[in-house]
């Protein structure tokens, strides 16, 4: 059977509500590809080992510009080696070495002494989803931003925590972060649904529990309603840029580390397709205005497609005649990076694009006390922080 033979039974079977034998269709299709590329290539891409532990490796890098200002582009190297889809853990699969049995993190990895770092739940119509909450050590009552951070998949918010380090990031800057929990109940592997359409929308599904979850934590905080962020990491990242097309009036602006746009996908086979190739957005996407956002991606990413990245940009580029610059860094014995900006008129800037070469699907810059984490890039975590504090909506 032909590769689009078998993406429309596998297409069918998901309509029809046979999941398991869908997945399992692509999962041949995909052996079959690998074999293919396997004999056309004489050594596969194997990511290096990394190095020693750090606990918060900073982009204290010296960038360069390239040229003078010019419209977007930015091309990215196809990835050498393809990534398995294992039917049986859903989209679960990365591209660096983490042990399934890895110990989990202790708590001096997941914050600051003397500051608190509590669970909580939230429920609608569309269900219940536990969380963890950061409060930070200066707290007092004053008005702070709010990052919320969605883990990506078998992942947990103290793990999420620990690789980001984005809590002890949060105290320097006395901001709250809450990280909202998907439970193996819908999904097996803790995935964000991102590629049900159910779960692109606004008002609805998981997108409402996001949102839900961001509402109470205002409520019952002094949170600056004008300084209210979101991010993600993978099937986080792809749900970060959701709640970004869908809640614009929620969030200033959004970060998506590795993730895929709005509407990539809108089941099982075009999700398989959107991660291997890069998606392409539809109409559910275009429900909200655009915000800022800062992009991070490996161009060595076998897991997700580094083109996806650019579909996450389209659906933020709301500027007449945007500019551009192009830096080019290299964090010191790590990955070098191309960033490019993007500013409107004005001279706002509107997005970032970091572009990790050589980095696979891991959280750049993070720290091997977490899963999925890559210590050698540019840390995305102080970068993400530094962009969002440095956007708030007008008024």
């Amino acid at each position: 059977m032909l590769n689009h033979d078998m993406v429309r039974e596998a297409t069918r079977l998901t309509r029809a509500g046979q999941l398991v034998e869908a997945t399992a269709l692509l999962q041949r299709m995909l052996r079959s590809e690998s074999a293919t590329e396997s004999s056309d290539t004489t050594a596969s891409a194997v990511p290096a080992r990394l190095g020693p532990p750090t606990s918060d490796v900073k982009a204290n890098v010296r960038e360069e510009k390239e040229g003078r200002p010019t419209q977007a582009s930015s091309p990215h190297p196809r990835p050498q080696s393809p990534e398995r889809f294992d039917s049986r853990k859903g989209f679960s699969r990365f591209g660096l070495r983490n042990p399934i049995t890895r110990a989990p993190p202790s708590a001096l990895d997941i914050a600051p002494e003397s500051t608190r770092f509590i669970e909580g739940t939230f429920s609608n119509a569309a269900g219940i989803r536990a969380y963890k909450l950061f409060i930070p050590s200066h707290y007092q009552g004053q008005p702070l931003p709010l990052l919320v951070m969605l883990h990506g998949c078998t992942q947990s918010p103290d793990d999420f925590a620990a690789g980001t380090r984005m809590n002890f990031l949060a105290d320097e800057q006395n901001c709250f972060v809450v990280y909202p929990e998907q439970p193996r109940g819908a999904n097996q592997s803790k995935c964000w649904n991102w590629f049900r359409t159910g779960d692109q929308q606004r008002g609805g599904g998981e997108p409402s529990l996001i949102a839900g979850i961001t509402r109470l934590i205002m409520r019952e905080y002094s949170i600056d309603p004008k300084r209210v962020y979101v991010a993600g990491l993978s099937a986080g990242g792809a749900a970060a840029a959701i709640m970004a097309a869908t809640y614009g009036d929620l969030y200033a602006a959004v970060g998506v580390h590795s993730g895929l746009a709005c509407g990539a996908a809108s089941d099982l086979p075009s999700a398989f397709i959107a991660m291997r190739q890069g998606g392409e957005f539809n109409a559910v996407a275009k429900l909200g205005s655009p915000v800022p956002t800062i992009v991070f991606h490996g161009n060595d990413d076998t897991t997700v497609h580094p083109d996806n990245s650019d579909r996450i940009l389209e659906q933020s580029a709301n500027a007449t005649s945007p500019t551009t610059e192009v830096l080019h860094g290299r964090v010191p014995n790590g990955h070098a990076y191309t960033r490019t900006i993007t500013t409107n008129r004005s001279g706002q800037v509107i997005s970032e694009h970091w572009n990790v070469h050589g980095a696979g699907h891991a959280w750049s810059g993070g720290s091997p006390a977490g899963s999925y984490t890559d210590p050698r890039g540019p840390d995305a975590s102080r970068e993400m922080l530094r962009f969002f504090l440095a956007h708030s909506p007008p008024g």
